[in-house]
């Protein structure tokens, strides 16, 4: 079954055929109240549950991006946070599901995608759809 799973940076406009915007992001917008969120383009959901931890963007924090070694160490870390949060696991397996039934799009505020969780997240839910 094909998902109908997408990604966006939180900020930019909905665009057609995205459905539910999950913000998949450890903080909500800075100075925005909850009523505004879907209004200013936010998301229609916060989800932060398959954020990365704070103690995980730390860690990262004055890493150099550029390097891929450090992305792959990021992203990986990322994906054993998830893996041994039962929580945040089973909102992976319940976004599966939902991706299978209904366009969902993940979202975070980085520009650049493939230096970004939801990259992986995309992946993970992917994987985790063709296992079920």
């Amino acid at each position: 079954m094909k998902l109908r799973l997408s990604t966006f940076q939180i900020g930019t406009a909905p665009k057609r055929g995205q459905g539910l915007r999950i913000g998949a992001t450890r903080r909500p917008p800075r100075g925005v109240p909850k009523t505004d969120w879907r209004k200013e383009r936010y998301f229609d959901v916060w989800l932060p549950v398959v954020a990365p931890s704070g103690k995980l963007l730390a860690r990262f924090k004055t890493k150099d991006w550029e390097d891929a070694s450090i992305r792959e160490s990021f992203f990986e870390s990322y994906e054993a946070e998830l893996e041994s949060n039962t929580e945040a696991r089973q909102t992976v397996d319940l976004l599966a599901q939902m991706a299978q039934r209904t366009p969902i799009s993940i979202g975070c505020y980085c520009e650049d995608e493939t230096r970004c969780h939801r990259s992986k997240l995309f992946e993970l839910i992917d994987r985790r759809a063709e296992q079920q």
